[in-house]
């Protein structure tokens, strides 16, 4: 494994229109939040699925297959439109693997001739230095890669080992923000590894998150004594890291239940490659209705929504939407009955498992 590759190792072009891309990034983050502080009406963050197909095949994770045709890109562009209208500020592109995508790039473009923020959330394996060119100028804003272990087992091939060249060429050459997310919890053999990854990111100028991992019911499970360490360490590392600003990581690590008000389906919005509508990963199946037919008055129920699974919730991306209305309308309605659409089943929607909190 390469030491020692740090930030010096980018050219002052690719500084330069880092810097540029940063600012200008912020700028629109520090609007979106503001916007959504006077309004509530709009969703703030959107999870689209283009492909639900992966080049790996980790055994913890219930979000992928290895044979789905990737979604066509005027659909992609349709969908985008629809969230657009509704007045959404951030997507984040998320799979099985988006780089698999013949028209990723298309899509990044939309995204951002819409106004909206583009983020991506990638294995990594598939990045070289010209298909990170090609997300520079497609204008991508974030990247995020999570990574499981230092070295390959059989439970996941996103190593420190496999993927630190590419860690090193994003750092050379990419002008977005990059975040690499390490992993605490059950299941992780050495918990030691996640303090190595997050400094190896820090080294290079990445920024670090850590997540937890979820039981078979997407639900948390408490750290034990050195993963606490390791976990206050590592968020000590997070200086650019808006979940630093988020007490329920702790409470996740502790076992603790959270008292927060999750906005999924309202603020926060999972789109799932069929074009429908879910509250997040973990609790797909529901609503389950088309996004061409969700309405603002959908969007308001679910914002007032008591959702069953948030005291124990560990999804790191919903949980810091909630952040923005925490401190104001209370919940006082329950969710409707689960009613699957006819063409797609209910059986392949809701895929709840072991997995790991990435987003």
């Amino acid at each position: 494994m390469s030491q020692g590759y740090g930030k010096s190792h980018a050219s002052v072009k690719v500084w330069f229109w880092r810097a540029e891309r940063f600012l200008h990034t912020r700028m629109r983050e520090l609007r979106a939040i503001a916007k959504a502080l006077v309004s509530t009406k709009h969703p703030f963050l959107v999870h689209i699925i283009p492909t639900r197909r992966c080049n790996l095949a980790c055994t913890y994770c219930n979000e992928f297959d290895d044979f789905s045709q990737p979604v066509a890109v005027e659909e992609m562009k349709n969908r985008l439109d629809l969230l657009a209208d509704m007045g959404t500020s951030i997507i984040t592109i998320s799979g099985g693997e988006p780089l698999l995508h013949p028209e990723l790039d298309e899509i990044i473009r939309h995204i951002r001739r819409r106004g909206m923020i583009a983020g991506m959330i990638t294995n990594g394996f598939l990045l070289t230095e010209e298909r990170i060119e090609q997300l520079n100028h497609a204008g991508l804003e974030h990247l995020q890669i999570s990574i499981d272990n230092t070295m390959p087992d059989d439970v996941s091939k996103k190593s420190l080992k496999t993927l630190d060249q590419k860690l090193n060429l994003l750092a050379k050459h990419a002008y977005f923000q990059v975040n690499i997310n390490s992993v605490l919890g059950s299941g992780v053999k050495d918990p030691e590894d996640a303090l190595k990854i997050a400094h190896r990111a820090v080294a290079l100028g990445l920024t670090s998150t850590v997540g937890i991992i979820h039981d078979h019911d997407g639900q948390l499970k408490p750290l034990g004594p050195r993963e606490i360490e390791i976990f206050e360490e590592i968020m000590t590392l997070s200086k650019r890291s808006f979940s630093r600003f988020n007490e329920f990581q702790h409470n996740v690590a502790r076992g603790k239940e959270h008292n927060w008000r999750c906005r999924s389906g309202s603020r926060y919005l999972y789109i799932c490659e069929d074009g429908l509508v879910h509250l997040c990963s973990q609790q797909r199946g529901y609503p389950g209705i088309s996004l061409a037919q969700y309405t603002p008055e959908m969007r308001r129920r679910e914002y007032s929504t008591k959702k069953f699974c948030a005291p124990r919730c560990t999804v790191s991306c919903v949980q810091q939407v909630g952040i923005l209305d925490n401190w104001r309308d209370p919940q006082n309605l329950k969710p409707l009955p689960m009613v699957p659409p006819p063409a797609t089943p209910q059986a392949e929607l809701v895929q709840i498992g072991h997995v790991r909190s990435d987003s």
